[in-house]
C-alpha cells in the first residue's frame, strides 16, 4: 500500500535467547497478511531464520527485516538475535528502530538478555515496550513475570492488556476500565496506567483532575502517551502467545495507535564533526528535504552482491537518485532499490523518511556509512554504537596452498557484515588472527567461510594480546655516532619517561630548550620512540600508557640526519625503559557464567584455578545461578569445552573486555625469557 512517514512504525524484536522473538515475528507477519502461513523454527521455514546455519542451529544469528501492513500502518519489523555471541548484528540493527519491543518468556521471566537489551535500548534513546510471550504455555506465570518486570525496571512498567480466561485471550486495560483478567480486575490496572500517563503533562493532568477521564480528548491522551514513551516514563507491557495467535492482532493494534512514528520518536543522535569537535545536529523526517540515510547493515549476498541496508531519516531516496557516501566526492546512482522480506528482495520505486530499504552493488558502502545527496551534509554521522570488544581469538590460515587471497577476501566480507568480528594481522608473529565475542561466534563465522565462500581453514590458539608499560619514572640517554666513508651520522638524545594511568595511551612532550635538537629532527626522535612502542621492549608486545619527555640533546651541523635521531630516540627510550620497572600487562575480561545451581561449586573452583576474582553470584530463573568474575583472558583458552563438560552442556558464558593489569612476576619472566629482542643497530 502507499503510505506516509506518519504511517510507518519501526519495531525491533529483542530479548533473551529462546523467548520466542522469531515466532512472534512470524505471527505478526501472518496477522498482517504478509505471509499466508506462519513459519516455524522446527520446520525451518521462517522468514527471518533463512540462513542455513540458522536453520541448522535453530536460533537467529543475524538480524532479519520484513514489513507488514495493518489498519493503515506500515510496520517494519527487525528480528534481532538473542544470543550474546551475536550482539554485533543485534546492536547495529537496534539503532534503526524507533521502538524496541523486548520479548520475555511467560515462564522464564526476567533473564540476562532481557536486562541487557532494555539497557541498550535506553542508552540509544529508543522507546521501549515489553511483550510477555507464551502466556498459554505450561509453566507460564504472567502475574509473577509482571511483578519481576516491575521490580527490575521500575513502577513505570505497566500493562496495556492482561491475560484472561487462563491465557486464552487478552483483555484491554488501557482503553477499557471494566472486566476481569487473570491478574485481577481490569479497572485496577486501568487506573494505574492512566495515572502514569497523565502525570507527564501538566495541562493533561489539570484536565484530568478537573473533568475526569471523560474530559480528556483522544489526542491529548495519545500525545501524553508518546511523551511517556520518549522520556521512559512508561514502559508498556503486552501479553501474547505467538504460537497460539493470542494477543498478536492486539499487538498490531497497539503499534498502530500508540507506538511512535518516525516523526514522534526521539531524534536520531546525528552529529557533525569528529571527536570533541562533534556537534549534535537535527534531521527532520521531511520527504522534500536533502537525503540523509544511515547504513546499519551490510550483507554480501551470493546472488545480488554487496547489499547495503539503510534507514532513511530525511528526504526521499528514489531510483536513479545520485547519492554520496560519507564525505566522498563522487556520487553513485541508485540503480535498484529494495525492501527486504527475509531473504527476498522486493523492488520499490522510493524510500521515504522512516523507511528501511537496501541498495546493491555499491562497493563504497560500509557499516554506519551516511548516504546523502548534497555536500551540505558532509561530515554528518550517527553517534557510534558502543559495541563490546571482541576478545576471543583464533589464529587462522588457509587449509590449502593458493587459497590465501580467497581467504583474505572472504574474511573482509565477514568483517563488513559483523561489527564485532575483527580480522588482525599480527606482525611480530606473522599470523592472521580473527577475533569475536565467543567460541560460538567464531565457529559460526568459520562455518560461513566454508559454506558461503568455499574456503577451508586451519586454526590454532593465537598469542594473547599482552601489552607492555613502565612502572616508574626514569631517564635515558643515547648518542648515535657513525662514520661511513665521507658521510657521518650524529644525534644525541636525553629523555625521561613516566607511567600514565591505565588507558592513557602515549604522550610525546617536547621540552628541548635553546635549539640543542633542531625542530626538524624532533619528529625523527618521536619516530624512533614509536618503533619501540610498536615492537615492545622486554617481551615483544606493544607498549602503552607512557609519557616521553625529550629535554636535551646535541646535533652536528653537518652529520646530523633524520636517521641518526631516529636511532638515538629509539635507543634512549630503550635505555630509560630498562630503568623504569618495565611491566607486561595482560587483558582482563568480565566473565558471566550461567549454569544450573548444582554446579556452583565446580564452576567457582574452576575459576579460582584460573586466577579469577569472583565478584558475586546471582540467582536466576529456572534454578540457575549467574557467576560474575574477572579473569585473565590467557586463562580462558578451552573454557567453552570445560564448562560444557562440567555442566553437561547446560552452562554458557559471555565475556567483555574490562582492562589491562600487570601479569604475576613468574608469568612475566616466562614471557621475557621466550622473547629474543630484535633491536639491531640502524
Amino acid at each position: 500500500m502507499p503510505y506516509s512517514t506518519e504511517q510507518i512504525r519501526n519495531v525491533a524484536l529483542a530479548g533473551h535467547p529462546g523467548a520466542g522473538k522469531t515466532t512472534l515475528f512470524e505471527a505478526l507477519l501472518h496477522a498482517g497478511g504478509t505471509v499466508q502461513t506462519a513459519g516455524t523454527i522446527e520446520r525451518g521455514n521462517t522468514v527471518s531464520d533463512f540462513d542455513p546455519i540458522e536453520k541448522q542451529r535453530g536460533h537467529s544469528v543475524d538480524a532479519a527485516i520484513a514489513s507488514t501492513d495493518h489498519a493503515g500502518i506500515h510496520v517494519n519489523l527487525i528480528d534481532l538475535p538473542g544470543y550474546p555471541d551475536f550482539r554485533g548484528p543485534a546492536l547495529s540493527a537496534l539503532g534503526a528502530a524507533d521502538t524496541a519491543l523486548v520479548v520475555v518468556d511467560a515462564a522464564g521471566g526476567v533473564e540476562y538478555g532481557t536486562r541487557r537489551m532494555m539497557e541498550r535500548a535506553k542508552e540509544r534513546g529508543l522507546c521501549r515496550a515489553i511483550v510477555v510471550n507464551r502466556i498459554d504455555a505450561e509453566g507460564a506465570d504472567p502475574a509473577r513475570v509482571l511483578a519481576e518486570l516491575r521490580d527490575a525496571f521500575g513502577a513505570e512498567v505497566l500493562p496495556l492488556n492482561l491475560p484472561a480466561d487462563g491465557g486464552r485471550r487478552v483483555a484491554d486495560c488501557f482503553g477499557q476500565s471494566s472486566g476481569e483478567s487473570d491478574l485481577g480486575p481490569v479497572a485496577e490496572w486501568h487506573q494505574k496506567i492512566l495515572d502514569q500517563v497523565v502525570e507527564v503533562n501538566e495541562t493533561v493532568m489539570d484536565h484530568y483532575l478537573d473533568l475526569g477521564e471523560s474530559g480528556l480528548s483522544g489526542q491529548e491522551l495519545h500525545d501524553a502517551f508518546e511523551q511517556c514513551l520518549r522520556e521512559g516514563h512508561l514502559v508498556p507491557v503486552c501479553f501474547a502467545s505467538a504460537r497460539g495467535g493470542i494477543g498478536v492482532k492486539e499487538l498490531l493494534d497497539i503499534a498502530e495507535k500508540l507506538f511512535p512514528h518516525p516523526g514522534e520518536a526521539n531524534p536520531p543522535p546525528f552529529v557533525r564533526g569528529i571527536g570533541n569537535d562533534a556537534q549534535p545536529i537535527a534531521t527532520a523526517p521531511d520527504p522534500k528535504a536533502h537525503v540523509v540515510a544511515d547504513v546499519f547493515r551490510i550483507v554480501n549476498d551470493p546472488f545480488v552482491g554487496k547489499l547495503g541496508v539503510f534507514r532513511v531519516y530525511q528526504g526521499t531516496v528514489r531510483r536513479d537518485t545520485q547519492l554520496f557516501v560519507d564525505d566522498g566526492r563522487k556520487p553513485f546512482k541508485v540503480g535498484h532499490l529494495f525492501k527486504l522480506r527475509g531473504k527476498d528482495h522486493v523492488e520499490v520505486d522510493q524510500a521515504i523518511p522512516g523507511d528501511i530499504a537496501a541498495v546493491a552493488k555499491v562497493d563504497e558502502l560500509h557499516f554506519d556509512a551516511v548516504l546523502h545527496d548534497s555536500h551540505d551534509e558532509d561530515q554528518i554521522h550517527l553517534a557510534p554504537v558502543d559495541f563490546p570488544k571482541p576478545m576471543f581469538g583464533l589464529a587462522i590460515e588457509a587449509g590449502s596452498k593458493g587459497q590465501e587471497q580467497k581467504l583474505a577476501n572472504a574474511l573482509h566480507k565477514l568483517a563488513e557484515e559483523d561489527p564485532c568480528f575483527h580480522v588482525e594481522h599480527e606482525e611480530e608473529t606473522n599470523e592472521t588472527v580473527v577475533r569475536g565475542l565467543s567460541d560460538l561466534h567464531l565457529r559460526v563465522n568459520l562455518e560461513r567461510l566454508k559454506d558461503r565462500f568455499g574456503v577451508e581453514v586451519a586454526t590454532r590458539p593465537p598469542r594473547i594480546a599482552y601489552r607492555e608499560t613502565v612502572g616508574a619514572k626514569a631517564e635515558g640517554h643515547h648518542r648515535h655516532k657513525k662514520q661511513t666513508g665521507g658521510a657521518g651520522q650524529f644525534g644525541e638524545v636525553f629523555l625521561r619517561i613516566e607511567p600514565l594511568p591505565r588507558g592513557g595511551g602515549f604522550e610525546f612532550v617536547d621540552e628541548v630548550k635553546g635549539g640543542v635538537i633542531p625542530g626538524q629532527f624532533l619528529p625523527a626522535v618521536e619516530k624512533g620512540i614509536r618503533q619501540v612502542l610498536k615492537s615492545g621492549a622486554v617481551a615483544g608486545y606493544p607498549m602503552q600508557d607512557v609519557r616521553v619527555s625529550v629535554y636535551d640533546g646535541k646535533h652536528h651541523p653537518v652529520d646530523s640526519k633524520e636517521v641518526a635521531f631516529v636511532a638515538a630516540g629509539k635507543k634512549a627510550f630503550l635505555d630509560a625503559i630498562a630503568r623504569a620497572r618495565p611491566q607486561v600487562l595482560e587483558p582482563i575480561v568480565d566473565l558471566e557464567v550461567n549454569a544450573p545451581e548444582a554446579h556452583m561449586g565446580d564452576i567457582s573452583g574452576g575459576l579460582a584455578g584460573k586466577r579469577a576474582r569472583i565478584n558475586g553470584t546471582d540467582a536466576a530463573k529456572g534454578g540457575e545461578i549467574v557467576v560474575k568474575a574477572q579473569v585473565p583472558l590467557s586463562e580462558l583458552e578451552g573454557y567453552a569445552a570445560e564448562l560444557k563438560s562440567v555442566t553437561a552442556g547446560r552452562g554458557r558464558y559471555a565475556m567483555d573486555f574490562s582492562h589491562y593489569e600487570p601479569v604475576p612476576p613468574q608469568v612475566q619472566q616466562k614471557l621475557v625469557d621466550a622473547y629474543r629482542p630484535k633491536h639491531e643497530e640502524d
